[in-house]
């Protein structure tokens, strides 16, 4: 069963990053960057928000430390350094990417060391509890929260929850965002 699980997940996490892909290769800077209006968050909010998450996620997950450090920032120049989990909406309406190319290169190397990583994952560690109960505070909210077992949040429940369900639901918010500015969906 773990097998099957694993290849699902395989499967699903490379499709969501073809999305993301198809989504950033088909906008320009002005499409990411645009704004609104107030209480809009841009879609460059959504593509550097699930990345930046992926990658600092992927550390509980994996071990590995995040790629996202000073240089990074220094090229891709994002308006507001960080992810905004804990930040405001009125906050990160200000959020902007500076070199689109650069963020594209950051995007790729986050999701293909998480599709490596994958493909060679011995998931005898899917049960292995991330955060035990009770959980502190800033975790008892989320999703993964209410998605978790008796003993916590696992390995699975990470990577299903903090990597592939919250991609989608980015992917929703950057599909919606593309009909302001004058683009399509990408799936039906």
């Amino acid at each position: 069963m773990t097998d099957l699980v694993l290849d699902s997940l395989q499967r699903r996490m490379r499709t969501m990053h073809g999305l993301y892909y198809q989504a950033t290769g088909s906008m320009t800077i002005e499409h990411v960057n645009h704004f609104e209006r107030e209480g809009v968050l841009p879609i460059a909010f959504s593509l550097f928000h699930y990345t930046n998450m992926e990658d600092a996620s992927f550390m509980l997950i994996s071990g590995m430390a995040p790629i996202w450090n000073d240089e990074w920032q220094a090229r891709v120049g994002m308006a507001v350094n960080d992810h905004g989990k804990h930040r405001t909406v009125d906050e990160m309406i200000h959020q902007r990417i500076g070199d689109y190319d650069a963020f594209c290169e950051y995007q790729r190397t986050v999701f293909d060391r998480t599709e490596a990583w994958l493909a060679e994952v011995d998931p005898a560690i899917f049960t292995r509890v991330l955060i035990a109960r009770p959980f502190p505070p800033q975790v008892a909210s989320t999703y993964s929260a209410r998605v978790a077992g008796d003993e916590g949040i696992t390995v699975l429940d990470g990577l299903e929850c903090w990597l592939y369900q919250h991609g989608l639901r980015h992917m929703g918010e950057i599909e919606l965002a593309r009909g302001l500015v004058g683009l399509g969906g990408m799936t039906s």
